[in-house]
């Protein structure tokens, strides 16, 4: 794992990513959500492992080898055999906006809170400083393993653990809304840190401001609410204090994939190094304007921004 300091866990799936070129062909990669935020926190020197299973297949062997590359831990991966991950193909259009089509109904990571495995995962969890998961993580599993897991969530914040949540929704992923809202809803205050979209949460019903939003959160007993605005910027509350933070210029981009994911990454990293909520941002607003410059979820190391600005 890279760095020094506190450690993160991230929780959640990679999968086969495959992205249309302009010419019709497909390019091969590997992303999801929390697997892009893991990599980004590796690569600003924050010691992070990933907690995830995959198969016994060449897919996932080259899956761990690119992590471990990254500087990701990979000693809580689980391997099982006869598995095959995920896989999901990008489509971007002229304005760099995304769709996504998957095929992950079988994909391995849905059983790492089956009896069998449980007990390993959260070892592995309770092993960092830092938990980070996100809705997507959510939506991976069933009545019975979701419970698993916000236990161990539970575990994580009695034992003084950070547990840190991007609410990244995606109404694909739930059998209805109103079961990802009682699942939210059981999540967030067991939350030290949050990043919600507000584009997630009108998703979900709520028709609400930012202020009202980081203020709501910060009643349930989350410490640190950051809320990404549907325009370009964000609003940070915590100790009672709100920072509206724009971005510092105007970005065109090439494709906004894991734009929050980078964001989340760079957010986090700067807030572990002792940085203060708003300049955090900045440093998020900096690396997510870099990564939506380019291509697919994962930029060349080359162009990662100078201290993730």
């Amino acid at each position: 794992m890279a760095g020094e300091g506190p450690s993160v866990a991230c929780l959640g799936e990679c999968m086969v990513e495959l992205r249309t070129r302009p010419d019709g062909l497909l390019a091969r990669s590997y992303g999801g959500d929390t697997l892009n935020t893991a990599l980004y926190l590796a690569r600003l020197g924050v010691s992070t492992s990933y907690v995830t299973a995959l198969g016994d297949d060449d897919f996932s062997a080259d899956m761990v080898r690119a992590w471990e590359a990254e500087g990701i831990g990979t000693g809580h991966v689980l391997r099982l055999p006869g598995c095959l991950p995920g896989l999901y193909i990008i489509e971007t259009d002229e304005s760099g906006e995304r769709r996504f089509l998957h095929w992950r109904d079988s994909a391995p990571v849905r059983r790492i809170f089956d009896p069998p495995h449980v007990a390993a995962v959260r070892t592995a969890l309770l092993a960092a400083d830092v938990l980070y998961l996100s809705g997507i993580t959510l939506s991976l599993f069933g009545a019975e393993a979701r419970e698993r897991l916000i236990a161990a969530l539970a575990d994580a914040r009695a034992a003084g653990r950070r547990v840190v949540f991007d609410t990244n929704f995606r109404p694909r992923g739930w059998p209805d809304r109103e079961e990802a809202m009682r699942t939210y809803a059981r999540v967030l205050p067991l939350c030290h840190t949050v990043l919600a979209g507000i584009d997630d949460v009108r998703q979900m019903g709520e028709d609400t401001t930012a202020s009202r939003l980081a203020a709501r959160l910060c009643e349930l007993g989350v410490t640190e609410a950051v809320v990404k605005l549907a325009e370009p910027g964000c609003l940070v509350r915590h100790a009672g204090v709100e920072d509206m933070v724009p971005i510092p210029a105007p970005v065109v981009p090439v494709d906004t994939t894991a734009a929050g994911d980078s964001f989340a990454a760079a957010y986090l990293a700067a807030r572990l190094a002792g940085e203060a909520p708003a300049a955090a941002a900045l440093a998020g607003h900096g690396l997510a304007a870099c990564v939506i410059r380019h291509a697919g979820a994962i930029i060349p190391r080359e162009a990662m921004p100078v201290a993730g600005r």
